[in-house]
C-alpha cells in the first residue's frame, strides 16, 4: 500500500552524479557514501552537518568498513582496502590512499564492480558489470571475498547490472537484483551461513509489475526487503515471502540505494542519481525517511584489512 510518511531532503549532503551505497557508521554517527563517476567517496556527520570527502583514481561502487575503520571497497580494477586520510580543513577534499586486495579476471572491456556489502557473518560480496548499460551485457557475475582474503570465482553470473544484495536477519536468506531495463527482477536464495554458499535460487519479485527497476536495498528488523525503485521514485517494501506491502514516493526519479541509520536505526537514508540535461533540485540529493520501522547495523567485515 501506498504510505504517507516524511521524506526529508538532506541539503547539506550536496548532490552527486551517481549515489550509491549508503553505510551508516553508528560509532561515528555518520553516513558515508560513494558517488561513483566523480570518483568520491562521501561521509557527513549528522549532528554537525559537517561533510568530507576523499578523491579515488577510479570509479567507486560500493564500500564497507572493517573493525579498525579502514575501507573496503569496489572499484573498475577490483577491490581495495582504502584509507581516508584527515582531510584537514572542514569541508576539504582529500585523497585516499588504497591498497589492491584482489581482482577477478574480467570476462568484458570496460567492467566495473557495482553493488556490495557484507553478509552476516562479515564475508564481503559484490558483482561486477559492464559500465556501457547499452549494450545489455551479461559479462557480470557476483563474488565473495571471505574473511581470509580470497576471492572466490564467480557464484552467480550471467548478469547485466547486478544489484539488491542483503542477507535476512538471521542470514539464512540472501537476496540479488539485476536492474537493468530489460531484466527487472529481484531473486533470492537459501544461504548456508557457515559456508558462504547461496543455494535454491528462485523470482521474489518481478518489477516488470511494478514501478521503476529494483536497484539498491536494505532488510528491516522485521525481515521485510526495500528496494530503490529507479526509474520510479519509490521505495518499496516487500514482505519475506514477497508480497509487495508498503510504496513510499521519494522527489528523486532515480533512487538508487537505501540503508538504515540514525540513533535507533529508524532512518532510512537514500541515495539518488542526478540526471544530465534533465534534473531537478531533488535528482541527485540524499534523503532520510523515517518508514516507521526499524533496521539493523550494517555488519563489517571480519577480516584484517
Amino acid at each position: 500500500m501506498s504510505m504517507k510518511v516524511s521524506v526529508e531532503r538532506i541539503d547539506v549532503a550536496g548532490r552527486a552524479q551517481v549515489g550509491e551505497c549508503p553505510v551508516w557508521r553508528a560509532s561515528e554517527q555518520a553516513l558515508y557514501w560513494v558517488d561513483i563517476p566523480a570518483r568520491r567517496i562521501v561521509r557527513l556527520h549528522i549532528g554537525s552537518g559537517l561533510r568530507s570527502e576523499w578523491v579515488l583514481p577510479e570509479h567507486v561502487a560500493c564500500l564497507a568498513f572493517d573493525r579498525g575503520g579502514t575501507v573496503l571497497a569496489g572499484l573498475e580494477t577490483g577491490l581495495f582496502a582504502v584509507t581516508l586520510a584527515a582531510s584537514g580543513a572542514p569541508g576539504a577534499t582529500a585523497e585516499a590512499r588504497l591498497r589492491p586486495l584482489a581482482a577477478p579476471t574480467f570476462p568484458a572491456p570496460g567492467m566495473r564492480f557495482n553493488d556490495g556489502r557484507c553478509d552476516r557473518q562479515g564475508r564481503f560480496w559484490s558483482g561486477t558489470m559492464v559500465k556501457d548499460m547499452s549494450l545489455a551485457s551479461p559479462a557480470g557475475a557476483l563474488f565473495r571475498f571471505d574473511e581470509h582474503g580470497t576471492l572466490s570465482a564467480p557464484i552467480v553470473d550471467g548478469l547485466i547490472t547486478q544489484n539488491g544484495l542483503a542477507w535476512s536477519p538471521d542470514g539464512a536468506t540472501m537476496y540479488l537484483s539485476d536492474s537493468h531495463p530489460t531484466r527487472r527482477m529481484i531473486w533470492v536464495f537459501d544461504f548456508d551461513a557457515e559456508t558462504g554458499t547461496p543455494h535454491n535460487r528462485r523470482v521474489f519479485a518481478d518489477l516488470h509489475h511494478h514501478a521503476g527497476r529494483p536497484d539498491g536495498a536494505a532488510v528491516d528488523a522485521d525481515g521485510c526487503y526495500w528496494t530503490c525503485a529507479n526509474d520510479g521514485g519509490r521505495l518499496l517494501r516487500f514482505t519475506p515471502r514477497g508480497k509487495l506491502d508498503r510504496e513510499i514516493a521519494v522527489p528523486a526519479v532515480k533512487p538508487t540505494m537505501c540503508a538504515f541509520g540514525g540513533d535507533n536505526f529508524d532512518t532510512l537514508f537514500v541515495t539518488s542519481i542526478r540526471p544530465a540535461g534533465s534534473a531537478s533540485d531533488d535528482d541527485g540529493a540524499v534523503f532520510a525517511v523515517r518508514p516507521g520501522v526499524r533496521g539493523l547495523p550494517e555488519p563489517e567485515y571480519a577480516g584484517t584489512l
